[in-house]
């Protein structure tokens, strides 16, 4: 005989995508627990850019990744750093990357991402108004910048693409974005400005809050990891760490980069890899920027938060648990500088690990091993700007409804 249903749903995770899943879930009326053994949102979301990148349906891969390896791999000033050890050691997940670099599967990526960041902020608004979090948000577009006309050039198709999927921007001259941004130091080429674009001045106090208004309403938070899960035909038992079994009626695995921990859910067979990304925070400098600048040769955003101008960014495949690259905050300090002149030693960094999928897609959708468990992670670059959404469809799968988008393309059987 089963043990009896502790709770209706058991949320792994309590990062911006497990916190929006629960939130979503209890305003439907559901018993929700979350279990992670860290605060909420202390985990990849509080590192992030602190953008709202609704326009960021173009995949890392990408065909021009294939042609630039060589400079990509040995050259201290690219924004792509790459583990040779580690790639040799997981060389499907490299080849599947690769794979996924050509034309027609860039193609499909991207299609299927602006799938799903066009309901962004149906899955995001009603989640900061529950939380009270309005004052963090701020809306006031986001640009992007070229400092080298070759580096423009090699972008155009990429843009085009993006465009035709019906993301607005403006085309900006040079003294346009001087006329914007009058601190930026950089030669500048050419700019574009998505329209529409929202940062948020603390993604950790977003989470904070969201977390605070789900307790308050009566939501369970277990300081535990679930270690693995068994699924039956009436529910899920979950084993945690302090070896306490919990059982629901379903289990969504939202994790992040550690989701493939939970043994017996399914997650465990997928190729989820890390990729590392690094911030540095210059605490007295927030007033250089009135908005996020994304510097498109360097691969990093400058972007005035609450504490102070972060600068987030680049791109380590490495393993998870490889020590702190110094090179790459190093990197950062450096670009830094030739954006805005002589900033003086960053006063803080930071080092995070993106849920990554090898084709830049996330996993949404129930798994193959049995649907009451329910798989949410994956996100990548872009885990802050669609929590909201991957919640909101995580609970209409929970609740046995049609999500409200396709998600075709993120189930776990493409692999």
């Amino acid at each position: 005989m089963q043990p009896h249903h502790d709770y209706d749903l058991i949320v792994a995770g309590a990062g911006m995508v497990g916190m929006s899943t629960a939130l979503w879930a209890q305003s439907e009326g559901l018993r929700v627990v979350v279990c992670d053994p860290n605060p909420a949102g202390s985990g990849t979301t509080s590192g992030s850019a602190c953008v709202i990148a609704t326009y960021a349906c173009n995949p890392v891969n990408s065909p021009s990744i294939i042609k630039s390896l060589p400079t990509l791999l040995t050259s201290p000033d690219s924004p792509l750093s790459f583990n040779l050890m580690h790639g040799l050691k997981n060389p499907a997940w490299m080849l599947s990357f690769l794979n996924n670099c050509r034309p027609t599967r860039v193609d499909h990526i991207a299609n299927a991402l602006a799938g799903l960041l066009a309901h962004t902020n149906d899955g995001l608004n009603p989640l900061i108004a529950l939380a009270d979090a309005q004052d963090l948000i701020i809306e006031n577009d986001c640009l992007y910048v070229w400092s080298t006309a070759s580096g423009h050039a090699a972008s155009l198709p990429s843009e085009a693409r993006r465009a035709s999927l019906g993301v607005q921007s403006e085309d900006l001259s040079p003294s346009d974005i001087q006329s914007l941004e009058p601190n930026i130091r950089l030669p500048l080429h050419r700019g574009l400005r998505f329209k529409g674009a929202r940062h948020i001045a603390s993604p950790q106090e977003l989470v904070s809050r969201m977390h605070r208004k789900f307790t308050v309403l009566g939501g369970t938070t277990l300081p535990q990891t679930i270690l693995s899960s068994i699924a039956d035909a009436d529910g899920v038992t979950a084993q945690l760490s302090d070896n306490t079994p919990i059982r629901a009626s379903r289990l969504v695995v939202a994790a992040g980069a550690r989701s493939r921990d939970i043994k017996g859910s399914g997650a465990e067979k997928l190729p989820l890899g890390t990729e590392r990304g690094y911030h540095i925070l210059y605490e007295n400098h927030r007033n250089l920027l009135s908005r996020p600048v994304g510097w498109a040769e360097a691969g990093f955003y400058a972007t005035p938060m609450a504490d102070g101008l972060r600068v987030a960014g680049t791109v380590e495949i490495n393993a998870t648990d490889a020590p702190f690259n110094q090179k790459r905050t190093a990197y950062l300090t450096r670009k830094s500088h030739d954006m805005f002149g002589d900033l003086g030693a960053p006063d803080s960094e930071w080092l995070g690990h993106r849920p990554t999928m090898p084709d830049s897609l996330p996993v949404i959708g129930h798994s193959n091993k049995s649907d009451r468990i329910i798989m949410a992670f994956g996100h990548q670059h872009i885990g802050l700007t669609l929590g909201g959404i991957t919640g909101k469809i995580a609970t209409d799968l929970a609740q046995g409804r049609k999500p409200s988008c396709d998600i075709t393309a993120f189930s776990a059987d493409r692999f």
